[in-house]
């Protein structure tokens, strides 16, 4: 949308970020209630996996939740924040700079490539 020039800059940014936030928020939900399935058969991360993550998070603290804009690591880090039962509005205020740092970030660069 920005290379058409046919955008509201400021509602692209809000329905980006909000909509990246939410599913930030659906991952942590399920990060709560995954941990019900863990000793099943199909489940499919080892025990040794999971206490692997959770030693690193807590290593690095809540601030690892800033990192959740990168791909491929973002939706482990917020499944994993609900499992740690992170406080949801430090882990939401933390995932929002995450995610709307990013898109002003893009949006940025995209703008002086194509301007």
């Amino acid at each position: 949308m920005v290379a058409t020039d046919n955008y509201n800059l400021v509602l692209l940014l809000i329905f980006a970020s909000l909509g990246n936030i939410l599913g930030s928020i659906i991952n942590f939900i399920l990060g709560k209630k995954i941990l019900i399935l863990k000793d099943k058969k199909w489940f499919p991360v080892s025990p040794t996996q999971l206490s692997r993550s959770q030693s690193i998070f807590n290593k690095y603290g809540v601030w690892t939740i800033l990192l959740a804009w990168v791909p491929i690591i973002g939706d482990p880090i917020t499944i994993l924040s609900g499992t740690l039962n992170v406080n949801f509005f430090k882990f939401l205020l933390l995932v929002s700079i995450s995610k709307i740092s990013r898109y002003v970030f893009l949006i940025y660069i995209l703008q002086y490539l194509y301007f």
